[in-house]
């Protein structure tokens, strides 16, 4: 059976001035650059005037090994958002104003993914006695990795909204 421990949760939280769609293609761009595979498993969007409320779920992960395996739960909430005009280096653009933005990261390690491990009893056992005596410090190297890598994620989604965006 799959085994999916949760390692690490983090969020970033933002509200100011910034363009959504580059905030987006930036967090995008990096979990590409990281090699994980993604998809985008929910979008909802609620319209109130001129003001949106969205909601987005994306899942993305990346094989370590052959037995370990990287999973992040992204949940993004955007509470607000309107359609504004700011000036940045004496230039006009169209930015977004956010009452809230934020960006929850969820960091899971998936062992034996692809339910090597349990074919037959005999092969059950040897994954028990594999987990319990031979890999405990290798299955502490990987979950330090998975907490390493939301991290990472999350500062840099805080850095590109600070260089990028204004409260």
């Amino acid at each position: 059976m799959v085994e999916k421990d949760t390692i690490i949760k983090e969020a970033v939280k933002f509200a100011g001035i910034a363009d959504f769609k580059e905030v987006y293609r930036h967090a995008n761009e990096w979990l590409k650059e990281e090699e994980f595979s993604m998809s985008e498993e929910n979008y909802v969007e609620k319209v109130a005037g001129d003001s949106k409320d969205i909601e987005i779920v994306w899942t993305a992960s990346r094989i370590l090994t052959d037995y370990y395996k990287i999973a992040l739960g992204i949940k993004w909430r955007i509470l607000g958002m309107t359609n504004v005009e700011a000036e940045i280096d004496g230039k006009k653009m169209e930015m977004n104003k956010f009452v809230e933005l934020k960006i929850e990261t969820k960091g899971v390690l998936v062992k034996d993914y692809d339910n090597k491990w349990e074919k037959t009893r005999l092969w059950k056992f040897l994954k028990e006695t594999y987990q319990k005596y031979i890999i405990p410090g290798r299955t502490k190297e990987k979950e330090k990795q998975v907490e390493a890598v939301v991290q990472e994620f999350k500062e840099e989604m805080k850095a590109f909204l600070a260089l990028t965006g204004k409260k």
